[in-house]
């Protein structure tokens, strides 16, 4: 009997085959989590509204920055520094104090998170509306199962990484796959269309065949941009690829200097300056000074949710005098790239419309290697061929004897 030579194809359902059997379980856990956090600042600012929201009485201006950290800090302990503070343009929101500590040498999320807390504080009042802690919060559960399987980063990222660069190749070797030998209305329907009236065995072929090829560009852009989070080698070559140049961004240090003529309140001083430097920010990250030399930092996002396109400014900790400015349009294309990434990855960058499509996209991608599995199962299963009747050939050839 002649062998059937076996094409290039045969080989791509072979690679198909095992590289979604080896990464499947992860790339479920990975999309249907992806999934569930897009949406997070909606539901997050319904469910915790009294949190965020405020009604400011009229003609009121807000207290000085210096002391709603001081309540906030009160609040948290002086165990708890705050690492920043995001200040809101918004007169109807609350500001959010943030304190947070990690570790890398714990083996799980819950182990290497110390304390992950926020203070929410009327602006106009210094009331606290409330506190959050998210280290056991919905949302921060969804996004470390998502970001590295609830295990600290160092060990739970690396298999989501590799598991997201396998998913890439799936997306390719699936295309190869669905590729229509001819282009005939038959296979093209069959290729373009999900035949619901047929059987079972059919229409799970089709689940799998038809929205994987409709969904391949965003989902290799979600794949290609986490694996950017993943490996510092691939976001190297994300940013040579952008900026055209290996030469990595320009970076300027500048320190506080200690003087004997402090001011009453530099925090102040600093953040009344940002607000002249950023009269378009929508939103501000303040992060206060660490150490003797460290430097108050700040970004002013042009957007209520996005974090691309940031301008920073460095004060100086004791005096609040400007020390440095940069601005978004000093960046080249690899910096912008990269900076983009977290709002692509999501779908923020294209507003309401680009997260509805990530939200389809991501729960189609936990689809695939469900379908993909019951059509492997679905062979297994298959009878095998019959074999030739050869006791009753014998039989037959007896009584002809």
């Amino acid at each position: 009997m002649v062998r059937k030579k076996r094409t290039f194809k045969f080989w791509m359902g072979q690679l198909h085959l095992w590289l979604g059997l080896a990464s499947g379980i992860v790339v479920v856990i990975v999309s249907i989590t992806g999934c569930l956090y897009v949406f997070q600042k909606e539901i997050s600012e319904a469910v915790y509204d009294k949190q965020y929201f405020i009604k400011p009485p009229a003609g009121a201006v807000t207290l000085p920055l210096s002391q709603l950290q001081a309540r906030a800090q009160e609040v948290l302990g002086k165990d708890k520094p705050l690492n920043d503070i995001t200040v809101y343009r918004q007169p109807d929101r609350s500001w959010e104090f943030m304190a947070y500590n990690f570790n890398d040498t714990a083996l799980t999320y819950f182990g290497a998170v110390g304390y992950f807390q926020s203070v929410f504080i009327d602006p106009y009042t210094g009331a606290v509306l409330g506190t959050r802690d998210y280290k056991y919060d919905f949302f921060s559960v969804v996004k470390y199962l998502h970001w590295s399987l609830l295990l600290n980063t160092p060990y739970g990222q690396p298999i989501v990484g590799w598991s997201t660069l396998i998913f890439v190749l799936l997306l390719f070797t699936g295309l190869i796959l669905w590729w229509p030998k001819k282009w005939t209305k038959a296979l093209r329907d069959r290729s373009f269309k999900i035949k619901w009236k047929a059987s079972f065995k059919r229409v799970n072929y089709d689940l799998h065949n038809v929205p994987g090829f409709y969904t391949l560009i965003p989902a290799l852009i979600i794949g290609l941009t986490g694996m950017v989070f993943a490996f510092s080698w691939f976001q190297s070559v994300v940013y040579v690829a952008a900026s055209g140049t290996t030469t990595p961004p320009p970076q300027v240090s500048v320190v506080s200097k200690d003087t004997t003529a402090q001011v009453a309140a530099p925090l102040d001083i600093a953040y009344q300056e940002a607000l002249k430097q950023f009269p378009d920010a929508r939103r501000l990250l303040v992060i206060p000074a660490a150490g003797k030399g460290g430097t108050i930092y700040m970004l002013g996002y042009k957007s209520r949710e996005t974090y691309y396109g940031s301008d920073a400014l460095q004060f100086d900790q004791y005096s609040g005098k400007l020390l440095h400015r940069r601005n978004d349009r000093e960046k080249n294309r690899g910096e912008k790239l990269i900076e983009m990434n977290y709002d692509i990855h999501v779908g923020a960058i294209g507003g309401i419309v680009g997260k509805i499509i990530a939200f389809i996209v991501s729960l189609i991608c936990a689809t695939l290697p469900v379908t993909g599995f019951i059509i492997w199962w679905g062979k297994q299963k298959k009878k095998a061929p019959r074999k030739p009747a050869v006791k009753g050939m014998v039989i037959a050839a007896k009584e002809v004897l």
